[in-house]
């Protein structure tokens, strides 16, 4: 759901505003999405931003240009379950993607490590699945909490059968998550088309903001969110989940200095779990002339 304003983008015709023909390709892996765009598939591609860094570090020298989301993850535990706060997941069993993604980094370091003083290999047991299977999980008891992101926080909230443990959005206020990039093939060559998309992506984000129950509606039919049967058999709509949603999940095109620290904590503790083979700079890897040039002449 972080990933809406390229939706809104297309959907809305800022693209064509643009002058711009994109065709948007899905992809559920972010392997798959270096494959593509080192194969010349793809030029540029809305990412979490750890993929980003982690390429740059094998090869594949893309640029982060420009933010899109802030917030999403947040640590959900099962409602009746005994797991209240961070401290209470020492022995316990907690659903998590793939080791070393994004997602994990975070986990394992900011959530555990920084906020709960908890080892991820010691002291509990993180149990890799795919985020869609997570909330049954809960549901069945195979793991005591999950960490997950929107929509299926705010799904599993809602039904009742999930507790909110933790937000990161409130223990790590505006982070950045995923961002928009490009390879150095399409900067070097088409440097005006790559301004142009920057300006579509500033007008969606414009119009999520500004246009929340219109956009949700967009959100929720884009992603299939299907309606919810609450504990108390009251049906909730799926543009419901989306505004439950925005509580921990908001969006922003603008990379602020506050962005690159927390991009560069994230690097560093991809290097502490010896997810990277060798230490960057945000600097390295983040480019902020584009957003400057994006912005030239616009409000």
């Amino acid at each position: 759901m972080a990933n809406a304003p390229a939706l809104i983008a297309d959907k809305k015709g800022y693209f064509a505003e643009e002058g711009l023909k994109v065709e948007l390709k899905q992809f559920g892996d972010g392997p798959v999405v270096q494959q593509a765009l080192s194969a010349g598939e793809l030029d540029m591609a809305y990412i979490g931003a750890p993929p980003v860094f982690q390429w740059y570090a094998r090869g594949l020298q893309s640029r982060i240009l420009a933010k899109v989301n802030y917030g999403q993850a947040a640590l959900v535990a099962g409602a009746a379950g005994p797991v209240r706060a961070l401290a209470d997941l020492r022995g316990k069993k907690v659903a998590g993607v793939a080791r070393g993604s994004g997602m994990d980094v975070l986990l394992r370091g900011a959530v555990l490590r920084d906020l709960g003083r908890l080892d991820g290999d010691r002291d509990l047991q993180v149990v890799n699945m795919p985020v869609g299977n997570m909330n049954a999980a809960l549901e069945r008891n195979v793991v005591d909490a999950a960490f997950s992101w929107e929509p299926f926080v705010s799904e599993a909230v809602l039904r009742g059968n999930g507790r909110l443990v933790l937000d990161a959005n409130q223990a790590f206020p505006r982070y950045p998550w995923y961002v928009l990039m490009a390879v150095p093939r399409t900067l070097a060559g088409r440097p005006d088309d790559v301004v142009k998309v920057l300006r579509a992506h500033r007008k969606a984000i414009r119009f999520l903001n500004e246009h929340p129950d219109e956009a949700d509606r967009i959100i929720a039919d884009a992603f299939a969110i299907a309606p919810i049967k609450a504990a108390n058999g009251k049906t909730i709509e799926p543009a419901a989940v989306v505004r439950e949603a925005r509580k921990r999940l908001g969006w922003s095109d603008r990379l602020e200095p506050s962005d690159l620290k927390f991009i560069q904590r994230l690097m560093d503790d991809s290097q502490a779990l010896g997810y990277l083979g060798r230490p960057l700079k945000a600097s390295q890897v983040v480019d902020l002339s584009w957003q400057q040039r994006a912005t030239q002449g616009q409000r």
